[in-house]
């Protein structure tokens, strides 16, 4: 598949691509990045049904450049944090990745991207995560939601400083999610049912905030406390080989949250292959890309090995 320059170009070799946008085929006439109809088929649904359930080991920009646009239901991905890990000595391109990922996703879908802060050379946090949530804005992401994954595993800090052990979970969207099954957890205390919450309005007035009581579960908070380090937070011994692995419960609970069955979802820094794992595990189609053989290597064998239990 190779890149063309030209609108109205056309090829014998089967269905091209033209710039970042629009797809063609034989014969085609008409070509827009809004899908192509030939036939009664649609080719951008043709291009996605080529690359679902796939494992692509190369730079991810290259591999979004293939997916057609509005085709992603879903993003769950982390990228590499500053200078925290080599990443096997690749580097990546954070806006064009952004804008891509604005392009793939579809109307209603969301990004999930959990990232955290390094220090600089004077010691101050680099507020990387907080620049790169900004940058989505510009390009008119909305940020839906700012949710903090909080690890119970984490290192030890410099001398004066408190224990970092938390990252941000940005979730993102193009306009209102159009799927939110938001995850539930135990009611740990409940009220007596005399008693009266109040929430304030901008006149500071109050008013009663209308809600059941006695119930043995409600909605989950958006601060997210999973159980991390070796075989905690996955039970697959090989995902260790990777530095940096992404724990089996985060990944799982936002694509329960944000996705439904049969839904694509997408992680451009695949790493040791937790999105795909999850993904399978709940009947959602997957796209997963990952520069490093090294790391394709061990999500695959991880991913082979435990493929029955998923």
């Amino acid at each position: 598949m190779r890149s063309f320059e030209a609108k109205n170009s056309m090829t014998s070799e089967g269905i091209e691509r033209i710039g970042l946008y629009a797809y063609v085929c034989p014969a085609t006439m008409i070509y827009t990045h809004s899908g192509i109809q030939i036939k009664g088929i649609n080719v951008r649904n043709i291009l996605i049904t080529t690359m679902i359930n796939q494992i692509f080991n190369e730079d991810c920009l290259e591999g979004m450049k293939r997916i057609p646009d509005g085709s992603i239901d879903l993003t769950v991905t982390s990228p590499p944090y500053d200078n925290l890990r080599t990443y096997n000595g690749y580097s990546w391109d954070f806006e064009w990745i952004a804008r891509e990922l604005y392009r793939v996703t579809k109307q209603w879908g969301v990004v999930v991207w959990v990232v955290w802060d390094s220090y600089d050379k004077k010691w101050s946090e680099t507020l990387t995560s907080f620049k790169q949530a900004l940058y989505f804005k510009e390009i008119w992401f909305n940020i839906h939601d700012t949710m903090i994954y909080q690890k119970n595993s984490y290192p030890f800090p410099p001398s004066n400083r408190y224990y970092q052990q938390f990252e941000y979970m940005f979730v993102l969207s193009k306009w209102k999610p159009k799927t939110t099954n938001i995850q539930r957890q135990k009611t740990i205390w409940q009220k007596k049912t005399w008693e009266v919450s109040t929430t304030r309005n901008p006149d500071w007035s109050t008013v009663e905030m209308k809600y059941e009581k006695w119930k043995d579960d409600r909605k989950m908070d958006n601060v997210w406390v999973i159980n991390t380090g070796y075989m905690r937070s996955t039970k697959d011994k090989e995902a260790y080989k990777h530095p940096a692995i992404f724990p089996d419960e985060l990944c799982e609970r936002h694509i329960l949250s944000w996705s439904n069955p049969w839904d694509i979802v997408l992680d451009p820094f695949a790493w040791s292959g937790t999105t795909l794992k999850m993904a399978k595990k709940n009947w959602r189609d997957y796209i997963w890309i990952e520069i490093s053989e090294e790391y394709c290597n061990i999500a695959q064998e991880r991913i082979t090995k435990h493929l029955w239990s998923i």
